[in-house]
């Protein structure tokens, strides 16, 4: 089984939801954000999404806008994002963690270097928020060939003839976008998640885990109720945004997700 498979089946086995964070890589500079991540775990996060800077994040709200701005300029590039995937590894060998970002740096980097390079590093999954399915043979199939998992978006736009399109190759789990538009821009109701969440369960196996808008532990806990798993990102990201220190943007990262932490896995009492 693949650190996700894993990791989904223990938190089954518990009962509970995961928590899954989204930091951008080398934000607020690489020795801070390498920080934060190796922090990650110890503070209650099951899954790792970490970003791969990009100059035009075009699914993304400003708060990662201003993330991926802050990364670069600090001279954080894809072989650096896969650095730091490394030296986590070197202290933590169980915390799955996903890639996310957009196909133009990976384009640049090579697809074949990158998938090699990436299983090497520890990756488990990806997600490419600009690749649907009929651009598969890009990066899908060879990133599945490697073992890493290629985790595909849904939106409440993606209705029933179009999700078995996108679902067929999915594996990982499935990320439910709960609304229609950039990160950190609004939120789902509880009902429009609890709907959504049925009729992806209509159609696969795969856990379901709810993102884009969560930005408190209540919200967290009644989203992890409801789905196999909540996603955080542009809260954390926020919380380095105005951190007036390096150390004070660690401390505020790892202490809100460890009040998210305990929202989601006391959730279901």
């Amino acid at each position: 089984m693949s650190r996700l498979q894993t990791r989904f089946a223990e938190l089954k086995q518990q009962n509970r939801a995961a928590l899954v964070t989204f930091l951008t890589a080398g934000d607020p500079d690489y020795a801070t954000a390498l920080q934060i991540l190796k922090g990650l775990p110890e503070a209650g996060v099951d899954v790792i999404e970490l970003g791969m800077p990009f100059t035009d994040p075009m699914a993304d709200g400003p708060a990662i806008q201003l993330a991926n701005i802050r990364a670069l300029g600090n001279g954080q590039n894809l072989a650096r994002t896969l650095q730091m995937v490394r030296e986590f590894r070197e202290g933590n060998q169980t915390t799955p963690v996903v890639l996310m970002g957009y196909f133009n740096p990976i384009h640049h980097y090579g697809v074949a270097r990158f998938v090699a390079d990436a299983k090497e590093a520890g990756v488990d999954g990806l997600i490419v928020v600009d690749l649907p399915p009929e651009h598969n043979a890009d990066l899908c199939d060879p990133a599945q060939a490697a073992g890493i998992d290629f985790i595909r978006l849904t939106t409440p736009t993606t209705d029933d003839a179009r999700l078995p399109v996108v679902l067929e190759n999915s594996s990982g789990f499935v990320y439910y976008v709960s609304v229609a538009g950039v990160t950190g821009a609004g939120s789902a109701s509880m009902d429009q998640v609890e709907e959504a969440v049925t009729r992806l369960r209509r159609h696969t196996d795969l856990p379901v885990c709810i993102g884009f808008g969560i930005r408190t532990p209540e919200h967290a806990a009644e989203v992890a109720k409801r789905a196999d798993g909540a996603v955080v990102g542009s809260a954390l990201v926020d919380r380095i945004a105005k951190a007036e220190s390096k150390e004070q943007a660690v401390n505020d990262v790892l202490a809100l997700c460890r009040e998210i932490a305990d929202g989601v896995h006391n959730a279901r009492g």
